[in-house]
């Protein structure tokens, strides 16, 4: 009997620490190199056949991009759609202003005189990001529909790429492309550990983005649609729901919509590139994980009520990500926090720094795996290659980033269970004064209550001038 709890607590130690991780996202991480591999035989293929993916006509497209207080970036978006390698004159560009209350309207007017072969069209709409996207769907025109924010700014051969792999293959209908932190506004940050922080977020974006959902469009395992940048077709997209009003992540659903709804695959055009800022602080960091992972419970909630089950795990990507991201949340997050406690269960200190060792070198190794395919699928863009590869020491800063995010993530599960869905929630720095009132209500109310129970039982004895009183009386 001893043996067999010896054999049942090691087998449930290492799967805990070690399985889990290994097969849910080391496996991946081998599995991008080869696929990788098969990419770049399929394009040597194809150059030794003369077979080029060159466009020989440029069908019209139609670019929306939602607004809201954009006046600061408004210009340098419409600039990069302007400078892009695709003809504008086949190119139509609704701005949709959802109820902003700054001169970005101001901002558009001279964007028409700075480029005025662009077709731009400026349209008013109300109540949220996803009717303002409507809005622009309904009034759109061409082949193509492409969706960008208005913050960021689109890779020169961005749309060419993104237009040309759907022209050659006709079964994609729907497609996200490739988000990138913007190299030049991090290195305008002049202290070390914000410049470092944001190295870090752009590692962590190349990598998934270039190399994790290159292995997942191959699985046909694209969780959510980019928001900031994605494409359709318009037939496509038109014969859907369109973007859902009623969540804050509008993408994530849309993508839901396209795999279960309509049957498609959702794929990614990684040489299709949309630079975004960097993140500012630690309290934007915070909101925005929280609202990707309140948005992410709310869509799953509208489309896999009947497809929660074990079983499906195997054959369904997106149950096997939630269940991942989700459900074992809440034993990850017990096992961290309780690496002391399994002293006390028999557990040697040296099994325990072995085994978070081993697991940090898996994470390592799979880091290095993820950033030699990214510098690979960076090949056909120097500039942003070279400085990739110069950030190739935040490989070992990437796993504590990434168990951050995990302890954002669960709170943004923990705070999705009492509070209603909204754009705008709490930062870390509100998060943390709404903690220490409560915290200190609770003292204060134990406090009281603790008062109240010594003024019960000490009772003062009477004193000798108390006793001649009650005499005399």
């Amino acid at each position: 009997m001893g043996i067999l709890n010896s054999v049942f607590n090691s087998i449930l130690f290492w799967a805990a620490w070690i399985i889990i991780p290994f097969i849910m996202e080391m496996i991946p991480a081998i599995g991008n190199i080869v696929i990788l591999i098969k990419k770049q035989i399929k394009k040597k293929n194809k150059q030794q056949s003369d077979s080029q993916e060159e466009l020989t006509f440029f069908p019209e497209i139609t670019i929306m991009v939602p607004v809201y207080n954009s006046a600061d970036t408004l210009e340098a978006c419409i600039r990069s759609i302007n400078d892009s390698d695709y003809p504008n004159n086949r190119i139509n560009v609704y701005l949709v202003n959802n109820q902003g209350q700054d001169n970005s309207f101001q901002v558009y007017c001279q964007c028409q005189e700075k480029y005025p072969e662009l077709i731009m069209q400026w349209l008013n709409a109300q109540q949220g990001k996803s009717k303002a996207l409507n809005m622009a769907l309904f009034n759109s025109k061409g082949k193509y529909i492409i969706n960008i924010d208005s913050d960021g700014i689109l890779e020169k051969s961005a749309l060419k790429n993104l237009v040309t792999k759907f022209e050659v293959d006709p079964t994609i209908q729907v497609m996200t492309g490739a988000i990138l932190i913007e190299p030049r506004l991090i290195e305008e940050y002049p202290w070390i550990f914000p410049k470092l922080l944001r190295k870090t977020e752009f590692m962590e974006y190349a990598q998934a983005f270039l190399a994790g959902r290159n292995y997942a469009s191959e699985t046909n395992s694209i969780y959510t649609l980019s928001g900031a940048f994605s494409a359709f077709r318009k037939s496509a997209v038109l014969s859907s729901h369109m973007y859902n009003t009623d969540t804050i992540c509008e993408d994530t659903e849309l993508t839901f919509q396209m795999r279960y709804n309509k049957k498609e695959r959702v794929q990614i055009c990684e040489d299709a590139i949309f630079f975004v800022d960097p993140i500012e602080d630690m309290n934007k960091l915070y909101t925005q994980r929280q609202r990707w992972q309140r948005g992410s419970l709310e869509v799953s909630a509208m489309f896999l009520k009947d497809k929660m089950k074990a079983r499906k795990m195997l054959i369904d990507p997106t149950v096997r990500t939630l269940v991942y991201d989700h459900t074992f949340a809440f034993p990850r997050m017990i096992w961290y926090l309780a690496l002391l406690c399994l002293l006390f269960l028999n557990y040697s200190m040296r099994m325990i720094v072995i085994s978070v060792a081993i697991l940090f070198v898996g994470y390592i190794v799979m880091g290095f795996f993820y950033f030699f395919s990214t510098v690979a699928f960076l090949k056909p863009f120097d500039e942003i290659r070279n400085y990739y590869k110069k950030q190739w020491y935040i490989v070992f800063i990437l796993p504590f980033f990434n168990l951050l995010v995990f302890f954002i993530r669960f709170a943004g599960i923990i705070n999705s269970i009492n509070t209603d869905s909204a754009w705008k929630t709490r930062n870390l720095t509100e998060e943390w004064q709404a903690f220490t009132r409560e915290l200190h209500v609770s003292v204060s109310g134990i406090r009281s209550r603790f008062k109240k129970l010594q003024d019960l039982v000490n009772v003062e004895e009477p004193t000798e001038q108390d006793a001649e009183n009650n005499t005399d009386n």
